[in-house]
């Protein structure tokens, strides 16, 4: 067995002359990920509360009146009133329809974008430096569809960039000079998203996937040699498992820091390769998604929105500021979904014009699900009003309470619906589940007895990364000498 132990131990070595890099670089950045939570972006909340609230005096057309003015065949599967250029518009899928005159948005200028731009961000225009972004850059990379952009470089404390997009007049995009290092220390270089090779699709999951597919195997012979080369002696005592290893110097602390470490170091890589669902092995399969059709009950019916008179709203929504409001048709029911400064949303019943503040009756629900799919056994329903270990959110976000059903066919697919709003809101399959477990559960650690306490959660992954780190770190110097070592005797 001595040709195996010499095998693992060269091939541990040279290996992590190569891949320790790539780990010292996601343990540090994953740190810094936890609380960048990803690429600079301009975050629904800051939008809305940005957007100027709809002035109602000046909305002069009805959903009905804005269709016709797009000149569509059919009601839009999505349509929404909202605030553009200081003027109320109808968004009717990638059309937008200004309220007051019904007049279609083509394409807006420099100057209009500059409007837009200060409008935002309560600055007066000789702030603002103007280019137009044709390229994708490291900030544009999730914004590709959308370019050409309007970009703003901003003269504020926070050295702001701001996008507006030429198509809807919105900003798409905001970066701050903090944002944009801390994205240099965290999301890049943990999601190796840096431009050239993130632009390439299919390199980039190569790179990821094999990367963290040999890195799997590299920390897997770590631990087998952790056990391999512990030299005790019978009894085993604890107290003398310092004279049971076999290194001394940084050597020495490669090998503590690896036992100690080790099933974590692999466990994050592991669930790193998966993330990049290889195959994708976990994506496909379950019942469709036909019950979100039935629950809606139709499309909108565009002549149950009349027009309404800011009063009637003030009257409704008393010390509410309007941003947006989307129409709906739930449950064959026309609805207003209305979303003010600090993203409340509230759901409104267009005919009477009323709140609604009921949940869907769950016998209802389970009447349409069993109608749905008649051929699928029904395993269990439950109205849960705290999440499970698959339909969760750190930030409670997601909404509560939800009816989750679960079904006898051979994916095994739970389905979660909305009670309030009679959504389907998420599925998963057995295979799903799985993943969470080895993707989510192994890479997060988002268990539910710490996920929810974000401090005790963020202290607990920064002193396990700082561990993984540490077996990296240590690896990396090492390997640097040895070669340094070969490069002088060349």
């Amino acid at each position: 067995m001595a040709w195996l132990r010499k095998f693992l131990i060269l091939t541990h070595r040279y290996l992590g002359i190569v891949l320790s890099f790539f780990f010292v670089l996601w343990f540090a950045s994953g740190i810094g990920i936890m609380f960048s939570k990803g690429m600079p972006r301009l975050t629904p909340e800051l939008r809305l509360e940005r957007l100027p609230p709809i002035d109602f005096s000046k909305v002069n057309l009805t959903p009905a009146n804005a269709v016709q003015a797009a000149e569509l065949n059919n009601p839009p599967g999505r349509m929404t009133l909202l605030t553009v250029l200081d003027r109320p518009a109808y968004r009717l899928g990638r059309t937008t329809v200004f309220a007051d005159n019904g007049d279609i948005i083509d394409q807006i200028g420099e100057d209009d974008a500059l409007a837009v731009a200060s409008r935002f961000m309560n600055l007066p225009p000789d702030k603002f430096h103007y280019s137009l972004q044709t390229e994708v850059d490291e900030w544009t990379l999730g914004n590709r569809r959308q370019l050409p952009l309007h970009k703003f470089e901003v003269d504020d404390d926070a050295h702001t960039n701001l996008y507006v997009s030429p198509d809807s007049g919105d900003v798409v995009l905001l970066t701050t000079r903090g944002s944009r290092a801390l994205a240099w220390v965290a999301a890049i270089p943990h999601w190796l998203y840096f431009t050239r090779l993130r632009t390439n699709d299919r390199l980039w999951q190569q790179v990821v996937l094999w990367s963290s597919g040999i890195g799997t195997f590299s920390a897997l012979i770590g631990i087998i040699l952790g056990f391999v080369q512990l030299k005790y002696t019978r009894p085993f005592r604890l107290s003398k498992v310092s004279s049971y290893i076999p290194y001394s110097g940084w050597m020495r602390w490669h090998y503590i820091t690896g036992f100690i470490f080790g099933v974590l170091t692999l466990t994050w890589v592991v669930s790193g390769f998966l993330s990049m669902q290889p195959g994708n092995w976990a994506g496909q399969g379950g019942l469709s998604s036909d019950i979100a059709d039935v629950m809606a009950g139709g499309p909108l019916q565009l002549e149950n929105y009349p027009l309404r008179d800011a009063p009637a709203w003030r009257q409704l929504l008393p010390g509410h500021e309007l941003k947006e409001i989307d129409f709906e048709t739930i449950q064959g029911e026309s609805f207003y979904l209305a979303r003010d400064a600090k993203a409340e949303e509230t759901l409104i019943a267009a005919n009477p014009f009323q709140v609604r503040r009921d949940a869907y009756s769950t016998d209802l629900l389970m009447k349409q699900v069993r109608e749905t799919y008649p051929d699928t056994p029904i395993v269990e329903s439950q109205v849960l009003s705290d999440y499970d270990a698959y339909y969760y959110s750190q930030d409670h976000a997601a909404p509560l309470p939800v009816l989750r059903v679960k079904f006898g066919d051979p994916d095994q697919t739970w389905f979660y619906i909305d009670t309030q709003q009679s959504q389907l809101v998420y599925g998963t399959t057995h295979l799903s589940r799985i993943e969470r477990w080895i993707y989510h559960g192994l890479h997060s650690l988002d268990f539910s007895f710490w996920y929810y306490n974000r401090p005790v959660w963020a202290t607990g992954m920064v002193i396990l990364s700082l561990g993984g780190l540490a077996v990296s770190a240590l690896g990396l110097y090492l390997g640097m000498k040895r070669v340094l070592r070969a490069l002088k005797l060349a």
